[in-house]
């Protein structure tokens, strides 16, 4: 591991450009709505608001953050985020915070705005860190991104053949870690995963389903989502394999230009749409369950998320519309239910032999 001590700059969401943040010095690190504090931010946001944002802001108000987190980097996705941020500068006063708006779209000129909300993310950074951040350490720290998500996109193949120790519960774990430590030590992380992984036997110990949904970044979930008699071999979480896309930027000219539409252009999540496919997000989870061979897809959205309420009929339709049955299933981030979904789990399971 690096001995340079280094802060960290938190984020929330899969859209964050956490290549910045390296390239400006800090850690980018991913505040996980996961831990223990007592449910607190009713008290100042509405009950009926995105468990997601509750639980950070819980993490927030409990001070369950790391000592050396300074600042914060929101994305204006959608508006609970929003209100997250809003909550935070009030929470947590002297952290540095920055919200950048994110559109909706891959558009040219939502590619053309964006690109400009990351140049003032790039001089902001270069503010608080005091250095000034070049094209080139930008794309020095793309490449070892992408190098990080390379190493993703083997774990998770492994996790379709069955060969990754662990399976679903792994990968997740693993994850969780890449998106809170120096990218140098992800890559060492992963790399000696890959190793031990590499030679190990396929194993399929349950019915082949696929997941899908916005946030779940509890490993254990993944784990006991398995002990109903199913086998993950893929999934697509904000908070898990769509947190890494290769973003293959080349030039220095236009580092923000090229950045943004990449990142514009990812696997859409349920905020974000293709105008020339609306219906991309539903066919996406076909075709990742088809070609992985999935008997079943799961879904597991959270409660009051917006975006996933007005998405998941137009998903449901669409597998509803292929011989691979659907369960859909809604949480807090919590595993709090999981007693009452594991029987659903259970049956759909018996229902898939």
């Amino acid at each position: 591991m690096t001995n340079m001590k280094k802060e960290k700059i938190g984020f929330t969401c899969a859209y964050t450009p956490i290549a910045m943040a390296d390239a400006a010095g800090y850690i980018p690190y991913r505040v996980l709505p996961v831990s223990e504090v007592p449910d607190q931010a009713g008290r100042i946001l509405h009950d009926n608001l995105c468990p997601h944002v509750k639980r950070v802001l819980d993490r927030a108000l409990e001070n369950d953050l790391p000592e050396d987190l300074t600042g914060m980097i929101f994305m204006n996705s959608c508006d609970a985020m929003r209100r997250l941020a809003d909550a935070w500068m009030e929470t947590r006063p002297k952290d540095k915070v920055i919200i950048l708006d994110l559109p909706t779209t891959p558009e040219k000129i939502d590619i053309s705005f964006f690109a400009q909300e990351l140049s003032r993310l790039s001089d902001t950074l270069a503010a608080w860190s005091g250095s000034r951040i070049t094209a080139g350490k930008i794309l020095q720290s793309i490449d070892q991104y992408n190098r990080i998500a390379d190493r993703i996109q083997t774990l998770n193949s492994f996790l379709a053949d069955g060969k990754l120790k662990g399976s679903g519960k792994r990968l997740q774990e693993l994850i969780n870690l890449a998106t809170s430590i120096p990218f140098e030590d992800s890559l060492k992380l992963l790399d000696d995963e890959i190793i031990k992984n590499k030679n190990h036997p396929a194993e399929m110990n349950g019915i082949p389903v696929f997941l899908f949904g916005n946030v779940m970044p509890d490993p254990e979930f993944f784990s006991l989502i398995e002990d109903c008699g199913v086998q993950i071999i893929g999934n697509d979480f904000c908070t898990s394999t769509r947190m890494f896309s290769q973003l293959p930027c080349k030039k220095e000219e236009s580092i923000f230009a090229q950045l943004s539409g990449h990142i514009l252009g990812k696997p859409p999540c349920a905020r974000s749409f293709d105008p020339s496919h609306p219906g991309k997000i539903a066919d996406d989870v076909v075709q990742k369950a088809k070609s992985l061979g999935a008997r079943g897809v799961i879904g597991h959205s959270l409660k009051f998320c917006d975006p996933y309420l007005a998405r998941l009929p137009m998903v449901r339709d669409t597998i509803q519309g292929t011989e691979i049955p659907l369960l859909l299933l809604e949480g807090d981030c919590t595993l709090r239910s999981f007693g009452q979904q594991k029987t659903r789990i259970e049956a759909f399971a018996e229902m898939l032999r």
